[in-house]
């Protein structure tokens, strides 16, 4: 079975399991502890997401990014016939906790946050893909300054606790992926 088939297999898991057609990229992560974290983030956030930037050549249209963070099942991946009560009761030891649970549990933590950088009216625009974080500036290296200082604005929060709550190491690594026109 190939990851991108496993990772739709898994959100059906997920979704079936809860009862709505939303989930997470960590909560994915978290139900294929054997596949490699960022291979499966991938996949989630660009390869299979029929709406993310153009990253990849060729898209796999299984989910749809509705919200920084949260993707949907597009609907003619929605076989929710295939997913059985006694296949349900097998896997369910698999399928994943919440990101606050997955982050308390004491699992492996997130080493990096991915950021999508983009030109935008004279402008360069960062968007994380797993917080919700987006700023701007007028060159690629103040859009980087700008999108570090939001990160540490986001991250110290107001409980003081944010790292441990999103599930992120003491200093996670910032992962940009730079998208252009191709003319």
């Amino acid at each position: 079975m190939s990851i991108h088939d496993e990772i739709l297999a898994a959100a059906r898991r997920i979704c079936v399991g809860r009862g709505e057609w939303t989930f997470s990229p960590a909560e994915i992560v978290g139900a294929l502890p054997h596949l490699n974290a960022r291979s499966v983030r991938t996949h989630v956030t660009s390869r299979c997401c029929i709406n993310a930037p153009a990253n990849h050549p060729h898209r796999l249209p299984y989910f749809l990014r509705v919200g920084r963070g949260t993707y949907e099942i597009c609907p003619p991946f929605r076989h929710a016939s295939e997913v059985d009560s006694a296949s349900r009761q097998r896997e369910e030891h698999r399928v994943a906790e919440s990101a606050a649970e997955y982050a308390a549990s004491g699992s492996a933590e997130r080493t990096s946050i991915h950021a999508v950088v983009f030109e935008s009216e004279g402008q360069y625009v960062a968007e994380c893909l797993e917080i919700a974080v987006v700023t701007q500036g007028r060159s690629l290296d103040e859009t980087l300054a700008n999108l570090r200082e939001a990160l540490a604005l986001y991250v110290d929060g107001e409980d003081g606790n944010s790292i441990a709550r999103l599930g992120l190491s003491t200093s996670p690594r910032l992962v940009l992926s730079l998208e252009t026109s191709a003319l």
